[in-house]
């Protein structure tokens, strides 16, 4: 069974299920990998380090579960597979025997291993590696992040957070295979499989293939949207702001507190950001956001910015030197991001985030080194006369 997607950020990417018809016994078995339950313990803090437990469970009502997406208008497609009478009894057996409490736990992973790779492997081991066979060295010219940023297009926030935190690893070729992590591509490849039969001869995997409830497609593009366009316009809009307000905070207080305004919340984002790939990077088990050339784009160095540029503002001239190397460094390090793209080795798919921080944080190194901290004020002796340790002006000068 494959299920099309919802309109929950998990269901995006739709669900599949194995369904076991047994005339004789008269049970129609649905069999569900990738369960979870939000209010399991340490659900959260299992998901931040990547060892989410996720589980299989059984439903003995397929009638229901059709309802079930009935009701959420997400389509339910049946594909019947001709399989030997002794493959289906292991397949029988096999769910079964995930099914019980000692096996049924299995630690989550959203492209190596979800509810998709799970009936695909099962269907595999079934048929002796005959679907792997014929689909491991098949190219589809897509990656992990081309389907990522499909099915999140529809929420540019998630879509930003997840072209952030995911790294190169999403970005390599996948094959056939590789690509029935997803429901509706597994349901289109296994399609193409031929497989021997009793008699040895090939035949079509998939006998019959039937539409059960046609739903709205949960708003999922066939292809990914391009939209580096506009985060290269944020990107220049706050860089051009960053720049101007720079050049201005000499000339009024207003100016200095709208650039610390603008800039301290900025610094943070890019410094606490940086941390937070390197901590991923370091001490979680999401392969996926390994190896992530963002961390050149948003660099913990720019954490320290969040201090010193209010104290360059208020007129403190150790303050006022350190923001200037320190943005000059954080500027730097994201064009070498840039120029890096031209070697083979440095392949991740990020133009949206290097057309928003990159000339961001080109205007944001230019105000730094424009902006000048608070006047201060010329002492005057109260007959209008200069202070006494004044030197003289010189005749012919005028003050």
């Amino acid at each position: 069974m494959t299920m099309g997607p919802g309109t929950e950020v998990w269901e995006k990417f739709g669900h599949d299920a194995i369904w076991v018809h047994d005339a004789l016994a008269g049970t129609d078995w649905v069999y569900n990998y990738g369960m979870f339950d939000f209010n399991q313990e340490h659900f959260f803090s299992n998901f931040i380090l990547g060892t989410m437990w996720y589980w299989m469970a059984a439903d003995l009502d397929a009638a229901y579960t059709l309802q079930l997406y009935r009701e959420d208008h997400r389509s339910v497609w049946v594909q019947e597979l001709n399989l030997t009478p002794r493959q289906r009894a292991d397949l029988r057996d096999f769910l079964v025997c995930n099914q019980m409490p000692k096996n049924r736990f299995y630690h989550y992973d959203y492209y190596l291993d979800n509810c998709t790779t799970r009936v695909r492997d099962a269907l595999d081991r079934v048929l002796d590696g005959q679907l792997k066979a014929q689909t491991q060295d098949v190219p589809t010219h897509s990656t992990y992040r081309t389907h990522t940023r499909r099915a999140m297009s529809g929420d540019p926030l998630l879509y930003t957070a997840l072209e952030f935190i995911l790294g190169r690893p999403v970005d390599r070729p996948l094959s056939a295979w590789q690509e029935m992590f997803l429901p509706l591509q597994m349901r289109d490849h296994i399609r193409r499989v031929k497989v021997r039969d009793e008699q040895g001869n090939l035949v079509p995997l998939v006998k019959t293939d039937i539409t059960l409830y046609q739903g709205s497609d949960g708003g999922v593009p066939d292809r990914p949207p391009t939209w580096w366009p506009w985060y290269l316009l944020i990107g220049l809009a706050g860089g051009g702001v960053f720049a101007w307000l720079g050049t201005r905070t000499p000339a009024a207080r207003r100016w200095r507190v709208l650039f610390g305004i603008l800039a301290v919340p900025w610094t943070f984002l890019l410094g606490a950001a940086g941390c937070f790939l390197l901590w991923g990077e370091l001490f979680t088990n999401h392969v996926a956001i390994y190896h992530n050339e963002n961390l050149l784009h948003f660099s913990p160095l720019a954490l320290p910015l969040v201090i010193l540029i209010p104290w360059a503002l208020r007129g403190k001239p150790w303050a006022a030197r350190a923001a200037r190397w320190l943005a000059a460094a954080v500027l730097l390090i994201g064009l070498a991001g840039l120029l890096l793209k031209i070697l083979p080795s440095f392949y991740q798919s990020n133009w949206d985030m290097i057309a928003w921080t990159l000339p961001t944080n080109l205007g944001l190194a230019w105000g730094v080194w424009r902006m000048r901290g608070k006047k201060c004020r010329v002492a005057v002796a109260d007959d209008g006369a200069p202070p006494a340790d004044r030197a003289p002006l010189r005749p012919g000068y005028q003050s």
